[in-house]
Order: C-alpha cells, then sequence, then structure tokens
C-alpha cells in the first residue's frame, strides 16, 4: 500500500470526532484508506459497502441493525446511496457521543448531498482524498510522469500508457453515465460530457459563465448548476478572485481548473509527455498541476485566491496561511523564468510577506529584489510548511 497523507489527520479526528466524513472522486482510494485505518485503530469495526446488495439491505432496517454494533466504529461506505440514513446517524450520534461512533465514505462531497451538511453539522468532521499526490508517490515515479498521468492510480499504475488513456475514458463515461444518475440528478448526458471537454480548454482561464452557456446552448443558472455538480464530484476547482479594499479595478471572475492533469491530458487528446511539451496547452497544465499539489500540501486552513486587476497585474496563486501570512506565486514552465512586470505591480499593491517564482525544476536560490526562485518539489518540502 502507498502511505497516504491523510492516514495521520483520519487518525487524529478520530480521537474526538463521532464522525469522520472521507469524501472525495470515485477511484481515488478511499476504500483502501479505510481499510488499512481498520489495522491502525482500536475500537472493533464494521465495514459495510452499499454497492454490494447485502449490504444495502442490512440497513432496510438501519436502527435495529445499527443498535446491534454500537460498540463498534460502523464504516459506511458510498453512503450517498442511502441519504435517509443520515437523520439516524445523527439521532444514534445524540444519544451516545464518544469518538469513532461512525465513518462515511462518499464519492459525492457535502455540498452535493446537502442532507449531510444540514442534518450532521457540528458532528462530523470533513476531509477529502484526492488522486495520489507527488509528494505520496516521489519515490516511484518522477515529476513529469506524474503530472502526465495524474495522480488517480487506475491511470498512474497502469503498465501502459494505452491502458492509462482507457482507464480515463472508462471513468468519465461512468461518472457521466452512472454516478450522477445514482445520486439522483437527471442531467443530459451528451450535455455533461461537452461540458467538461469544454472545461479541459478552458483550463487555467477566467471563467465566464454566459459564454459557456451560449457553447452549449443553455442558460446562465444551467451551467452554474452542472459546474456545482463537478465541482462537488472533485473533478473542477474554481479558484476564486482575491478581493481587496485597494483603489484598483479588479477581476471577480474566478479561474477554472481541471483538478486532475491526467484528465486535462487525455481529454486534450495529448499522447504522450513529448506531446505536452509541444502543446499550446503546456503552461496552463503546469499552472494547474502546481496549484493542486499546493493545496494538496498547504497547512490546514490555508486560503487559496489568484489575483488579477482589469490593466493586467496579476498573481496566479495567493496564499492565506493560517497565521495570515501572504505568499504571492507566479508559476512558469521554465527553468530560467522572467518576471512578468504584472507579477511585479502586484506586489507593490499587496506588499506580500513571501514572494516566489515556482518553476519545474533547477535550483533554489533569491534574487536581490526579494523574490525567490523555487523548482516545486523543493517549494512543498522546504518552503512552504513555514508560511
Amino acid at each position: 500500500m502507498i502511505e497516504r497523507r491523510l492516514t495521520k489527520i483520519l487518525l487524529r479526528d478520530l480521537q474526538w470526532s463521532p464522525i469522520l466524513g472521507l469524501v472525495g472522486p470515485r477511484q481515488a482510494g478511499k476504500t483502501t484508506l479505510v481499510r488499512h485505518l481498520q489495522t491502525l485503530i482500536e475500537k472493533p469495526s464494521l465495514y459495510l459497502d452499499l454497492e454490494l446488495a447485502s449490504d444495502f439491505q442490512k440497513l432496510d432496517d438501519a436502527e435495529h441493525y445499527l443498535a446491534g454494533h454500537e460498540e463498534k466504529c460502523v464504516i459506511i461506505d458510498e453512503v450517498q446511496l442511502r441519504p435517509e440514513l443520515f437523520p439516524l446517524l445523527r439521532a444514534l450520534t445524540d444519544q451516545r457521543r464518544e469518538p469513532a461512533r461512525f465513518i462515511l465514505l462518499g464519492s459525492a462531497s457535502p455540498h452535493v448531498v446537502k442532507q449531510v451538511t444540514e442534518t450532521l453539522a457540528g458532528r462530523i468532521a470533513y476531509h477529502e482524498l484526492a488522486p495520489f499526490s507527488y509528494s505520496e508517490i516521489n519515490h516511484l515515479f518522477t515529476m513529469e510522469d506524474h503530472w502526465f498521468r495524474g495522480g488517480f492510480p487506475g491511470s498512474l499504475l497502469a503498465n501502459e500508457q494505452f491502458i492509462a488513456r482507457k482507464w480515463l475514458d472508462d471513468f468519465i463515461e461512468t461518472f457521466v453515465q452512472r454516478d450522477l444518475t445514482r445520486l439522483g440528478f437527471q442531467v443530459p448526458i451528451t450535455l455533461i460530457r461537452r461540458m467538461i471537454s469544454m472545461v479541459a480548454h478552458l483550463h487555467g482561464s477566467l471563467l465566464n459563465l454566459s459564454a459557456l452557456g451560449k457553447s452549449l446552448g443553455v442558460t446562465h443558472p444551467t451551467v452554474n448548476k452542472y459546474l456545482e455538480l463537478l465541482e462537488g464530484s472533485f473533478l473542477v476547482w474554481r479558484l476564486p478572485s482575491y478581493f481587496t479594499n485597494l483603489r484598483k479595478r479588479l477581476v471577480k471572475a474566478p479561474k477554472i481548473y481541471l483538478r486532475d492533469s491526467g484528465m486535462l491530458h487525455h481529454l486534450l487528446r495529448i499522447a504522450d509527455i513529448e506531446q505536452l511539451k509541444g502543446h499550446p496547452s503546456i503552461g496552463a497544465s503546469w499552472e494547474g498541476y502546481v496549484i493542486e499539489q499546493i493545496i494538496r500540501e498547504a497547512p490546514e486552513f490555508t486560503e487559496f485566491y489568484f489575483y488579477r486587476t482589469k490593466s493586467g497585474a496579476e498573481v496566479d496563486l495567493l496564499l492565506l496561511s493560517p497565521a495570515g501570512r501572504m505568499a504571492c506565486l507566479e508559476i512558469k514552465y521554465s527553468t530560467s523564468p522572467s518576471i512578468s512586470k504584472g507579477f511585479f505591480v502586484s506586489l507593490e499593491d499587496l506588499k506580500p510577506h513571501y514572494r516566489f517564482v515556482i518553476t519545474p525544476a533547477g535550483e533554489a536560490y533569491s534574487r536581490s529584489d526579494g523574490i525567490k526562485i523555487c523548482p516545486l518539489d523543493h517549494f512543498l518540502k522546504e518552503e512552504l510548511k513555514s508560511l
């Protein structure tokens, strides 16, 4: 088993929270991780997979069944398939409030399954398990391989690139045709597929809902609703713009990214790393990959934004640390980057505590103007935790 960074955090929260929620995209490794947790927690446990008809039926009379296992940590996988369980879990937790009563696994975020948020508030600690981050697999793969194939185990661990591409294609098809339907969303399959493809081509760009809706032939609210489904299923990420009280005309629209770089390259029909290096989207792809890896590794409660003024001053990624410190990052796919004038103007506007230019490789060094040129691997290991 490849050790997941989240393991220690989950074990920590099982010491105090009565319910632990582990959400994330399908096939990211949630079941494997929770099976590993079963060997680490002191309490006896019971695992139920609601995709198995036998386990699904055990919860037809859930109150009676769970009453017979109240001494155990009950793990319910794919819990979104039985949303009627949430009020019962709340009641059982309130009757016997102790740590590690339930672990709930789901392939949809609490923003999609609204009953979870509304019903279990104050009783559940949520965590997202994303596909493998670079720090989790850097002993097995190069950063270039991870960037190109993405972090989903089925793609990254495939023996051949053809198998990786086939897995990603099947994943998207299954998500569109089965997963959304099973969550109770009646959405046009062709439209969702087109939207995912269009997001790939907009990756790293400002999101214009009206323009996207016009291209798809649907209304602005419809586009927003479907994007929320893709966000809630952990496939898409909207990076918000940073607002300050500076007397600047700021861009307010978010930027949009596909979260998994392997899925992005598959949808853009990029067959191998050499083709990627000559592709017009390489800069946007690298930017999205860097942002995703930093989000995975950043301390809890870190906030993420981008900054752009109407006049063109821009910061690719702005971090606010839990201690309130600001870091501004420019992301360049070059080992000898030229820093844009817009980045310098932004630094004058924002006056951050830290300023970095993130590169794919090379040496880390500081410039006389206070900017640190920093390879991504070095930034993740040495700089990010100290912000």
